[in-house]
């Protein structure tokens, strides 16, 4: 799933190398953190959310399991 996950936001980004993922596995939930470059952080999140969105819908598509996936996008602090 990271592996995944990776590839669609490296053909998003402007700066790849600047990506990190960060999984968080609870009881039932995985909390997964995106960190990238500032410039980048709207082209992940899309106009009105829609790209996060369908991100989303994608991962929980291919895990099927019983745990929740959350992605989260953090924003760098300036």
């Amino acid at each position: 799933m990271e592996k995944m996950l990776l590839n669609i936001l490296r053909a998003l980004v402007q700066a790849p190398e600047d990506l990190d993922i960060q999984e968080i596995r609870g009881a039932h939930t995985t909390f997964v953190e995106i960190r990238c470059a500032p410039a980048d952080v709207g082209c992940i999140i899309g106009k009105n959310g829609k790209t996060i969105s369908a991100i989303r819908v994608l991962i929980n598509a291919i895990t099927r399991g019983d745990d929740r996936i959350v992605l989260e996008v953090i924003e760098p602090e300036h």
